[in-house]
């Protein structure tokens, strides 16, 4: 397993591009796309040499991050790409993470199957085996 992004909730999308693109640097990656399944706006966000960095925006009340963007947002999830999802849920599984989210298609990365589990110590971790992201804005960059 690598570490394909690192998934921060943010108030506001927008504000959250500007800063990460005025503060640290980074450069949009992707259009901003409705992820209706998790109920949040997403964008990914590019810098050479270091990590992607996905920025989530609750859709609206419902959804799961909501009241974590109210309080300010932060850090959700640490992502990792694999081989195979379903072995390493397997094999995470046995090493004692547990399942919040089984494989379902993730519409920010061309509806590719992803998952969600959670280790001992809190720790939200996504799982996926792509390398897709939906709506590059420049199709010429690519991490591997």
């Amino acid at each position: 397993m690598v570490i394909d992004h690192l998934g921060l909730v943010v108030k506001s999308i927008d504000k959250a591009i500007e800063h990460w693109t005025t503060i640290f640097g980074y450069e949009q990656m992707t259009e901003i796309i409705d992820n209706v399944r998790q109920k949040v706006k997403v964008v990914f966000m590019k810098k050479e040499g270091s990590t992607l960095i996905k920025l989530l925006e609750p859709i609206d009340k419902t959804s799961p991050v909501f009241s974590f963007a109210v309080k300010g947002g932060g850090l959700h999830h640490i992502a990792f790409r694999c081989e195979n999802l379903t072995a390493e849920m397997t094999r995470l599984k046995e090493n004692g993470l547990r399942v919040i989210t089984v494989p379902e298609p993730g519409e920010a990365f061309n509806n590719n199957l992803i998952a969600f589990m959670i280790a001992k110590d809190g720790l939200n971790i996504e799982l996926i085996d792509t390398i897709e992201k939906t709506s590059i804005i420049n199709e010429l960059t690519k991490f591997d």
